[in-house]
């Protein structure tokens, strides 16, 4: 019979276990839905203000229309997620669609400091809009499970295995 020690370690690794499940495929979810509605005008108009004002990715529009553009970023956003979602039958597509991601959310973290209005206006830092600011700030979390799945992956492609968790 196990001791009340044991329940107790046991349920904290059920818990852990979940979170770690949790953070890589509701990254796989966001950045599939989203990927997907990239594919719609009503998306591509939406994140317009933001790819305009990049300075990593506002030459897209230069060669492409905004709906291409838009097009592009769903393809890398889709194939980001389905390579996160084959860890369990490889690691290595996993820690490719991974570190796709965490580029896909630095670059998204840089519209902060590229698309106008992040603070609200009149009131100056730290106040944040809602939009952008506050919808920008998220992705901080989404840039970390990325991480975080990039460097479970990798250690699994090395034959390592999480001493302390098995998130799958």
């Amino acid at each position: 019979m196990a001791t009340n020690r044991q329940n107790k370690t046991a349920i904290s690794r059920n818990l852990e276990i979940t979170g770690l499940l949790l953070l890589r495929y509701g990254v796989v979810m966001i950045l599939f839905w989203i990927g997907l509605l990239k594919f719609t005008n009503y998306e591509a108009m939406g994140i317009q203000p933001f790819v305009q004002n990049s300075p990593f990715m506002s030459w897209m529009y230069s060669v492409l229309s905004v709906q291409a553009a838009s097009n592009v970023i769903g393809v890398i956003e889709v194939t980001s997620a389905v390579l996160m979602a084959a860890r369990p039958w490889s690691a290595l597509a996993s820690a490719i669609g991974s570190a796709m991601a965490a580029i896909t959310f630095l670059l998204t973290l840089s519209f902060l400091f590229s698309t106008p209005p992040v603070l609200q206006e009149g009131l100056g830092f730290p106040f944040l809009s809602p939009a952008p600011g506050q919808f920008l700030l998220k992705d901080i979390v989404l840039l970390g499970a990325a991480v975080w799945s990039l460097g479970e992956s990798l250690r699994a492609m090395l034959g390592h295995r999480n001493s302390n968790v098995n998130p799958f």
